[in-house]
């Protein structure tokens, strides 16, 4: 069963011109939650190859724009409104990057940043926990207020101790698992909607 789904979203991807059967992760979860909305601004960390992306890209419409975020270079978009990037998570420099080529304030960001697996579960929790946070950390300086935020996680021993980091920012906050997410797998998306700005005192 598992294997069928898996094969359904690979063919459907092909069929459809999508990179990635990853595609379908964003589209059905923004499908329930409505987190990206036409004209939004979306930042898309952990791009590569670029399914995610082009699903934003749909989702934003050609009010919208799009700015892809990766390690690797993105093979371009043949769209006006898409901008790819390369950038690291983790180097508090990909920020100012990001900054100079949005037009304004993000409405959304969107991660499916991994780690290489190297098949030790806890490292693995760990490394993946660590780059949603770096993510997390990349929203908060680029987000708008009231604006939204959508990244992977792996469920483990930390899960709660970032959904509760996310909740310092977030009025509404949630871990969703999309259908076409392999069941037996351990990945998760977290959903926080509603930036809360924090103000730094003078």
């Amino acid at each position: 069963m598992n294997e069928r789904k898996r094969e359904y979203y690979y063919r459907k991807a092909k069929a459809e011109k999508f990179r990635s059967r990853a595609s379908y992760k964003l589209l059905q979860a923004v499908r329930k939650y409505k987190f990206i909305k036409p004209g939004y601004v979306v930042v898309d960390l952990g791009a590569a190859p670029g399914g995610w992306t082009q699903a934003a890209r749909q989702l934003v419409e050609d009010s919208g724009f799009v700015l892809a975020v990766d390690l690797k270079p993105i093979t371009a978009f043949d769209a006006s409104n898409v901008l790819t990037i390369i950038g690291d998570v983790s180097d508090p420099k990909t920020i100012k990057s990001i900054l100079e080529f949005l037009p304004h304030s993000a409405d959304a960001v969107i991660s499916d940043v991994s780690p290489n697996v190297s098949g030790v579960w806890e490292l693995d929790h760990g490394r993946q926990i660590d780059l949603a946070s770096q993510s997390l950390r990349i929203a908060t300086q680029i987000l708008r207020p009231g604006g939204n935020f959508f990244v992977k996680v792996f469920q483990g021993s930390t899960t709660n101790r970032f959904v509760n980091e996310a909740r310092d920012h977030f009025n509404f906050v949630k871990l969703v698992k999309p259908k076409a997410s392999r069941l037996k797998s351990a990945e998760l998306y977290l959903l926080g909607m509603g930036f809360r700005q924090k103000i730094n005192p003078s």
